[in-house]
């Protein structure tokens, strides 16, 4: 039983690998400057796309940047100055296309992870990281993973998001353990 485990689990991991690799770092870096050029990073993202998003958010703020998640009731106004980063992969969730329309109306920066920069919050966007990968709506005939519904799209967030985040502590020269000084204490 366990044997097939790690055998589905290899075969994840290989998937991943090939995904990461197909990403364009132009694209990367265009996020990574909107990061650090903006007053505050608002994230949103719908299920586990929104999972992946809220540990983005978690090692954002660790690293030191005014993080915000949108729908948290301490969440405050966004501005003309901030960044709204949406995790899609359809990049056609109706209230994510909400906000992102709301946000272009106020004049803060969009950016979106997708599978599917052509859709409508892509074409709202001021840049796009797309990754490979399936979207739950997609046809199971045009699957490229093994895996259900959008989870290779949602693992791959999580890995590209971890890889800004070191890219992050690159380029402001900070350390692993210097990080804990913002970590969760009342645990």
């Amino acid at each position: 039983m366990s044997h097939n485990i790690f055998q589905h689990a290899s075969v994840i991991a290989k998937e991943l690998s090939e995904s990461v690799q197909q990403v364009d770092a132009g694209q990367i870096e265009e996020l990574i400057g909107r990061i650090m050029k903006s007053g505050a990073i608002f994230l949103a993202g719908g299920g586990r796309s929104g999972l992946m998003i809220r540990a983005f958010a978690m090692r954002l703020m660790q690293v030191g940047f005014k993080v915000h998640i949108v729908g948290d009731t301490v969440t405050p106004a966004i501005g003309a100055h901030d960044l709204l980063l949406i995790g899609s992969g359809s990049g056609e969730t109706q209230g994510l296309v909400s906000m992102a329309r709301k946000a272009k109306e106020i004049g803060s920066a969009v950016v979106v992870i997708t599978v599917r920069p052509e859709s409508i919050i892509g074409k709202l966007s001021d840049a796009i990281v797309q990754l490979p990968g399936t979207t739950k709506e997609q046809n199971q005939d045009i699957l490229v993973t093994v895996q259900p519904m959008a989870s290779l799209f949602e693992q791959s967030m999580l890995i590209v998001l971890d890889a800004v985040i070191l890219r992050l502590m690159e380029k402001s020269k900070l350390r692993s353990d210097q990080m804990f000084s913002l970590h969760a204490n009342l645990e």
